[in-house]
């Protein structure tokens, strides 16, 4: 004899299990829409400028510090990057001649955004504005953009917290 599962067993299996129905819809809808956003972004910022949004990022936090250079592990915090992927994308674009590594104080790493960098950065960031506006802003009323501002910060601040940080399986720690 088949065991027929009816709808209703099936979503309470689904919540017992895990997410819900609607939480299940909301993050994948959620993921594909980043995803989508941040490929096209990428495809356009490549395209138009050169710059990969690594680099982008890069230049935008180097720019707006003082002097254009920062301690490369406060760069690391700043990005949300690890030591690795960090010190491959200076690697990068310090051959390109966008930053330039620089010695400090005892093993103090500087990096400093070159005037090569400064220059790709200011005829890249027009295009950029335009291309997120036209993208992700114009799409979204005030409201909505309140409101996914809102989001974004209750999410950020909970990543924040020790018991979310690190990327180990929960079950494991």
């Amino acid at each position: 004899m088949l065991y027929a599962v009816t709808q209703e067993q099936e979503q309470k299996r689904q919540e017992q299990r895990g997410l819900s129905e609607r939480e299940v819809s909301t993050w994948q809808t959620f993921f594909r829409m980043q995803e989508v956003l941040r490929g096209r972004i990428e495809q356009q910022l490549q395209a138009c400028s050169g710059l990969s949004t690594a680099d982008y990022t890069v230049l935008v936090v180097l720019s707006g510090a003082d002097d254009g250079r920062l301690r490369a592990c406060h760069l690391g915090v700043l990005t949300g990057w690890e030591k690795s992927r960090l010190h491959h994308q200076l690697t990068r674009m310090s051959k390109r001649g966008l930053v330039e590594r620089q010695s400090g104080e005892g093993r103090a790493a500087y990096v400093a955004v070159t005037q090569r960098g400064r220059e790709a950065l200011i005829e890249a960031a027009p295009q950029h504005s335009d291309h997120v506006r036209r993208l992700f802003i114009d799409c979204l009323s005030p409201q909505q953009l309140d409101q996914l501002a809102d989001i974004s910060t209750t999410v950020l601040a909970n990543l924040q917290k020790p018991e979310n940080a690190g990327g180990g399986c929960p079950d494991e720690e």
